[in-house]
């Protein structure tokens, strides 16, 4: 079985992303999974073709998605991805579209695939928050997670895909004043139990998690 993990490069006059940083750190072996990884552009008109290249290049089973939300203090497991563009600050293009859908003529929303309920279940087993999220935003996260499930449903091959949003790392939160953060090995250890779980099984867990973050 195969899993591509991919990060984003750095935005909004940063000078690191921790989705890279912790991308980067992954294992080329999870368990029986192997682990390919990519760096994709904060760019609402590259992103999802360099996605898409990684995808028809690697072939993958399990497509994880990883993207910065500062602010956030749990790791995020995306439930949805709707179809829109509406950025608060420019693209790494300098980019800032609104009110514009990532697809035109495309389904209003697309549900992520991984079974996020278990794997939200296992990161708080190894003592890392985690929760379901039900917002992705609306910036190049939630595009490429849209754009995600929009290439799984029109690809001849058969795989999964989900988006994981993370916190800042102590380095941004020293910066910023006291943001909340998480260290880059914990964001790596919920990323690799992502992978793991999702191997695992092919249905999800029924529990409660309606939180809108």
């Amino acid at each position: 079985m195969k899993a591509l993990v991919t990060g984003f490069d750095p935005f909004g006059g940063d000078e690191v992303n921790p989705s890279s940083l912790a991308v980067s750190r992954l294992k080329k072996k999870i368990g029986k999974v192997t682990v390919v990884t990519a760096v994709l552009p904060t760019s609402y008109a590259k992103s999802a073709k360099v996605l898409r290249k990684a995808i028809d290049e690697v072939k993958p089973d399990i497509v994880l998605c990883v993207g910065q939300a500062g602010g956030r203090t749990e790791l995020c497991l995306e439930r949805v991805g709707i179809n829109v563009q509406d950025a608060r600050i420019p693209d790494n293009d300098r980019k800032q579209p609104l009110d514009v859908p990532v697809r035109a003529g495309g389904p209003a929303a697309y549900f992520a695939t991984l079974p996020i309920k278990a794997c939200v279940a296992e990161m708080r087993k190894a003592g890392l928050p985690a929760t379901v999220s039900n917002t992705a935003g609306t910036f190049v996260c939630n595009h490429i997670l849209y754009a995600l499930m929009d290439i799984i449903e029109s690809h001849p091959a058969k795989m999964r895909g989900g988006f994981l949003h993370i916190p800042y790392v102590p380095e941004q939160a020293a910066r910023l004043g006291g943001a909340p953060s998480m260290a880059v090995d914990d964001i790596v250890r919920g990323i690799e139990i992502i992978v793991e779980t999702s191997a695992a099984r092919t249905t999800d867990i029924h529990t409660a998690e309606g939180r809108i973050s």
